[in-house]
């Protein structure tokens, strides 16, 4: 979704001025579509709620009215005898009790509805939201950061909560009880109306002006605010890193400055916004002595036209005094909402964006029933950007259960390989074979089943071990899981785990060692026994002891199954039936290790030139 600039454009002020604009229309489309949704979903609930609305409205503009009923009627009356009589009195008090009670009945219905309606809103939408992120394709998630995307699910959801709990209904109660207030107000008095709609009218222009002036603030707010919780959860996951280096000055500073720029755009945000009370407070005060003088000189006949024409009690003085703050006293309300509503309006966008986001395109449509793993590329050409290629001309014919390893540099484009084979990204030029199918015509669900995938960065999910284990296949049972962790030698340090298989991991498996974490993903791998095995360094994290005892269990689980290795140690890659050597994208050399060795170039320069078994 387009987001509207409030920066002064080229040509000043009208470049401003339509930039106000568009954020305005654009504003009412948000709001619109917001409205849209709620009524969808709970259409019986509104018209309850405006039912509700009604009969509450209806029983205080009759409790108003009756002022003047109570003062021309009754007290003056009762004031000019001798012996006055109450009884007649009492029952119409006792009569409009009832009717404000059942006022009261109404409010606390509506109210009670209103937060059923929001928070099942707000559960409607976290569920749309969570099940389109889980349609979006990788390279959303590389684009966008944890923290930017848990603010849409936290700040952004609950400023739609307070609005429509609160916001909402008040703008019901409050347009309901301006047309009726209106209503009555003209059978009352028309010239005593006049002055109040002056009053109300200039109100309202001052609330829609200062609401689009801080409605810029306030997106400005929520961006800042999902910053700050990106900024925090970076730090919260590379702690350890801050603690080695002894960073935590400069990450306090860091904070302090991004923290300081939430504080600025809040302050300006609300600044404007809390303006609007105390301007329309006075603005309705003013109305309110206006309506009395004005009542006033036409009761007493100083304006000898109007007094001819209209015929003004004191009754219907005060009633209408009472009225205007009927009539004054929505727009008030309103615009103490104005924060919940602008906020709201810049949260329901952010929302409506990540629901909004394109997911993942899958054009395939063929299945795979019984894959041999047999994966060819054919002169693949591949850019993250159209304006930056990163492989060129990748052409690797395999064949079923072999072992291909790559190796090169730090962007040499060893993952973007691995990625363009489970179809993350998609190959720009040429083609990627599955059994000698185009994997774009295959369904990405059954090719991805089709194969297991060691990632770098391990994660782990919460839950007991077994369960971590099985996420790799959920129809395994507890014996499959073990008998894998014995495959990869994770067996020993489950069984010295507090509760062995099911000991529940937390925070990603924070109480385990990174050895340990990256065993269970192993494990997670070998429990799915695809055909293909795709391994992104996944013994990185292992101490050289631990690996020799991985690799055992990797050779038994690679036997049969074409497994394509990103490694960086020799001894993973050194037994592979191919080593494709890259560089900036390119292949620059590929064959066994025998044969590079052989070749005196870049691979062999890769291990004669360092003191270690690493591949740098």
């Amino acid at each position: 979704m387009r987001q509207p600039s409030f920066d002064r454009g080229p040509r000043g002020v009208h470049g401003q001025n339509a930039g106000f604009r568009r954020a305005t229309r654009q504003q009412r489309q948000v709001m619109a579509r917001l409205f849209t949704f709620v009524l969808k979903q709970y259409k019986f609930s509104i018209v309850t709620v405006l039912l509700c609305i009604v009969v509450s409205t209806v029983t205080s503009l009759f409790s108003t009215l009756f002022t003047r009923t109570l003062i021309d009627d009754y007290i003056t009356p009762l004031t000019q005898i001798a012996n006055p009589e109450y009884a007649s009195l009492l029952q119409t008090l006792f009569r409009l009790g009832l009717i404000l009670l059942l006022g009261v009945v109404a409010s606390y219905t509506y109210n009670r509805l209103m937060i059923n309606v929001s928070q099942g809103t707000m559960l409607r939408l976290r569920k749309q939201v969570f099940e389109r992120m889980e349609r979006l394709p990788v390279s959303y998630f590389d684009t966008h950061s944890h923290g930017e995307l848990m603010s849409v699910y936290t700040n952004d959801v609950d400023s739609l909560r307070q609005m429509i709990s609160t916001a909402m209904a008040q703008v019901f109660s409050s347009a309901i009880t301006i047309v009726a207030t209106l209503t009555s107000m003209i059978v009352l008095s028309v010239p005593l109306t006049l002055v109040s709609i002056a009053t109300s009218a200039v109100m309202m222009v001052a609330t829609a002006r200062l609401g689009k002036w801080s409605r810029g603030y306030f997106r400005t707010q929520q961006e800042s605010l999902a910053g700050v919780n990106g900024f925090i959860e970076e730090m919260m996951t590379g702690q350890k890193v801050v603690k080695v280096f002894c960073h935590e000055q400069q990450a306090i500073a860091q904070f302090e400055a991004i923290n300081e720029q939430l504080r600025s755009s809040a302050y300006n945000a609300n600044k404007i916004a809390n303006i609007v009370m105390p301007v329309n407070g006075n603005l309705s005060n003013l109305g309110y002595v206006l309506i009395a003088v004005v009542g006033a000189a036409v009761a007493l006949g100083q304006f000898s036209i109007l007094s001819s024409q209209f015929s003004i009690t004191l009754g219907t003085i005060v009633a209408f005094l009472q009225l205007n703050k009927g009539l004054t006293q929505p727009v008030s309300h309103v615009s103490q909402q104005i924060n919940a509503v602008l906020n709201a309006s810049v949260g329901a966008e952010r929302v409506f964006a990540l629901g909004d986001a394109e997911p993942e395109v899958d054009k395939g449509t063929q299945l795979i029933d019984n894959p041999r793993g047999d994966v060819d590329f054919q002169h693949v050409n591949f850019g993250y950007t159209p304006q930056k290629q990163v492989l060129f001309d990748i052409d690797i014919n395999t064949q079923p259960g072999q072992k291909i390893a790559f190796v090169g540099g730090t962007g040499a484009g060893k993952t973007t390989v691995i990625n363009l084979i489970n179809r993350f990204y998609e190959a720009a030029d040429g083609q990627i074979l599955y059994d000698g199918i185009p994997i774009a015509h295959i369904r990405k669900d059954s090719l991805r089943r089709s194969m297991s995938i060691v990632l770098q960065e391990t994660h782990l999910f919460t839950g007991t071990v077994l369960d971590n284990i099985r996420y790799g296949r959920l129809d395994a049972t507890d014996d499959d899981c073990m008998r894998a962790a014995r495959l990869v030698g994770a067996h020993d340090f489950i069984r010295r785990l507090a509760n062995g298989y099911h000991t529940v991991l937390a925070g990603d498996g924070g109480n385990l060692s990174q050895g340990e974490r990256q065993l269970l993903a192993i494990a997670r791998a070998a429990v799915a026994n695809p055909p293909v095995l795709i391994l992104d360094e996944a013994t990185s994290s292992i101490d050289t002891r631990t690996e020799q005892l991985v690799q055992r269990g990797m050779d038994t689980i690679m036997q049969g199954r074409t497994t394509f290795v990103i490694a960086h140690r020799l001894s993973t890659v050194r037994n592979a039936d191919q080593i494709i050597v890259l560089d900036h994208g390119h292949i620059v050399e590929h064959g066994s290790h025998a044969q590079l060795m052989a070749l005196h170039g870049r691979y062999y320069q890769l291990n004669v030139g360092t003191d270690t078994e690493l591949l740098r």
